[in-house]
């Protein structure tokens, strides 16, 4: 995939913070170095970059896509709150959990995404 000014203003954006952001907050700041960008062009790329695995599309039920530039597989701890998301860099990757659900499974297991819950500081 060709990395087009548009594409390498918001990696840039996205891998500057820690706070995975929505595709709303990354419109607001590429639009500082793109002021004539759109938000379609914004969740277009930014869809684009995570189909390529340049970055990472976060989903979680009932709360708006955030992204990751971050690509290493790693877990997250999520605010049941405010919503805030953060990374858990330390926690080591179960392997052993893919290799239990691939005995109760006829699915080919790629990976798995495993989320925290519970309150930050902010919010207990």
């Amino acid at each position: 995939m060709r990395v087009t000014r548009q594409r390498q203003v918001l990696l840039d954006e996205l891998c500057k913070l820690h706070t995975h952001p929505t595709a709303d907050e990354l419109y607001q700041l590429a639009r500082k170095k793109l002021p004539r960008i759109s938000l379609g062009t914004v969740y277009r790329n930014l869809e684009l970059m995570a189909e390529q695995g340049l970055i990472r599309k976060l989903e979680a039920g009932g709360t708006q896509k955030r992204f990751d530039g971050k690509v290493v597989h790693h877990y997250h701890v999520r605010c049941l709150n405010c919503d805030r998301l953060d990374d858990l860099p330390n926690l080591p990757i179960d392997t052993e959990l893919e290799c239990q659900a691939k005995q109760h499974t006829d699915f080919t297991i790629l990976r798995h995404n495993l989320e925290f819950t519970g309150l930050c500081p902010a919010c207990r």
